[in-house]
């Protein structure tokens, strides 16, 4: 189902703040044992969650991290002004409950999205303030259908176009999207194709697209994927049960550190794997600057475009080096505007802005609950994201401010601090939330898109048929890619 709640994603994005363990340069040889039970490679919140699932079962562990930090796509950043932020993923959800039960587990406080007061849609240079759709069924552009001035015909068109895709959404296993009815032809078909034939609305056009550049899948456009990729991403992540209802004071990246500090003892940095050779006794892989580091077993978690990077001996199976090569990272650059108070709570306004402007096609409210500092996040996604990211800096902060004052007034144009965090130039991630696929490739190559290769199990959120793309899904996929190699050691 679709709802307001369908705003931003995130297992997150990588960034460039978290525990570096007071290390600097490649990772040293003395530091890394030559025999493990498991090697986990990749020390974002999943490969964390992996090793720390392996330590609990009494195994002998160590993670190694291509970066020069931890904390993969799940990093804060303290600003000049003193805010805390999050550069990559920053909300947890009403049914995320693995995330929830470990952010209580390290003594984290939560508190909840803000959502009080009414949002902002901007359609076609037209303003409108109107109230969050309460049922899927009555929004048109997460709002209240009756609220956003918009001829009564074309509302029932989007509508009726929103309900022939819910009904596809729910006719999807989540960890078997290829079985369901039609998959051939729906995934042989574009969501841009299918928006030509079924919808005859350009709301209902906007809000498919939506889904695509900036709900929980992300960072991709209607012509780079199949109907079927979309509606499989909203049977995996359902949006009426809140992905974004919840913050963590002092930013989410707080997990991801403290984790890295239990661990700290079994991690190497600047270590990206090579190679990774098995035979029917376990495994060795070779990292860093010729090192090598042997185990029983090895957890992959990092996202599908990085694996390929990586040598297999014996190889992946053609099908899973196919369905990898159509399982690109989505184009996503994340902007936070930081001001003195939250002034448009001042105005009973929300924060939670869609529209299409050219630049930043939603802005959500990411401020404390006090409403000092204010926070806006926003987002620049898929194509225009590549364009954003050809300007200037002067160029690109115009096109921000012009945005987000056509949101919220002249105010939004004079933040303390505007900060860009553009991760498709992140090279250990190459892009976020997460990865999509791309037409055809579901039926044709997907059927083994989470089997083991041997002794090497996948885990990264993208991994997960559970909220991939959140930080739930990172959790998810690391315990199941742990209760694996835990039966082979």
């Amino acid at each position: 189902m679709i709802s307001r709640r369908e705003l931003i994603a995130g297992a997150g994005l990588a960034g460039i703040g978290s525990l570096t363990l007071g290390k600097k340069g490649p990772a040293a040889e003395s530091a890394t044992p030559s025999d493990v039970d498991v090697v986990v490679v990749g020390a974002g919140l999943s490969g964390l969650t992996a090793a720390r699932e392996l330590r609990k079962n009494g195994l002998k562990v160590h993670l190694l991290e291509a970066r020069a930090r931890t904390g993969g796509r799940m990093v804060r950043q303290t600003t000049r002004t003193g805010a805390v932020i999050d550069l990559g993923g920053q909300w947890g959800g009403e049914t995320h409950h693995r995330f929830e039960s470990l952010v209580e587990e390290l003594g984290l406080e939560r508190f909840p999205s803000y959502y009080d007061g009414q949002g902002v849609l901007v359609w076609d240079g037209q303003r409108v303030v109107a109230d969050l759709a309460t049922k899927p069924s009555n929004s048109v552009l997460l709002f209240e259908a009756d609220q956003i001035q918009q001829p009564a015909e074309q509302v029932a068109k989007a509508k009726k176009a929103m309900t022939a895709f819910r009904a596809i959404a729910a006719s999807v296993d989540p960890a078997r999207p290829w079985t369901a009815p039609n998959a051939a032809e729906l995934d042989h078909t574009s969501i841009r194709s299918w928006c030509e034939k079924n919808s005859d609305s350009r709301l209902s056009d906007f809000e498919l697209e939506w889904l695509s550049v900036v709900g929980g899948s992300g960072g991709f456009d209607p012509w780079d994927a199949s109907i079927l990729h979309l509606a499989w991403t909203q049977s995996v992540a359902p949006q009426d049960e809140a992905p974004e209802s919840w913050l963590l004071k002092g930013a989410a990246g707080q997990v991801a550190e403290r984790l890295t500090a239990e661990l700290r003892p079994f991690i190497s940095l600047n270590a990206p794997v090579q190679s990774i050779q098995q035979n029917d006794n376990g495994v060795i892989i070779r990292f860093g600057q010729g090192q090598t580091i042997k185990a029983k077993a090895a957890i992959v978690a990092i996202p599908p475009p990085l694996r390929q990077r990586i040598t297999f001996t014996p190889d992946l199976p053609a099908e899973t080096r196919s369905f990898l090569q159509r399982s690109p990272m989505g184009s996503m650059i994340k902007v936070f505007a930081i001001y003195k108070n939250a002034f448009w709570r001042n105005n009973n306004l929300n924060g939670f802005g869609v529209g299409n402007l050219k630049t930043l096609e939603l802005t959500a409210d990411s401020s404390l609950p006090g409403g000092s500092p204010g926070i806006l996040a926003s987002f620049v996604t898929a194509s225009a994201a590549v364009a954003f990211q050809q300007k200037t800096s002067k160029e690109q902060r115009k096109a921000v401010l012009d945005d987000l004052i056509t949101y919220w007034g002249p105010e939004a144009g004079a933040p303390e601090e505007l900060i860009i965090q553009n991760w498709n130039q992140e090279a250990w991630s190459t892009g976020a939330f997460t990865s999509f696929v791309t037409p055809g490739g579901w039926t044709t190559y997907g059927q083994g898109w989470q089997q083991s290769h041997g002794r090497v199990h996948w885990a990264g959120t993208e991994s997960s048929s559970r909220w991939p793309g959140y930080f739930e899904g990172a959790i998810e996929a690391g315990i199941q890619a742990s209760t694996k190699a835990v039966a082979q050691v």
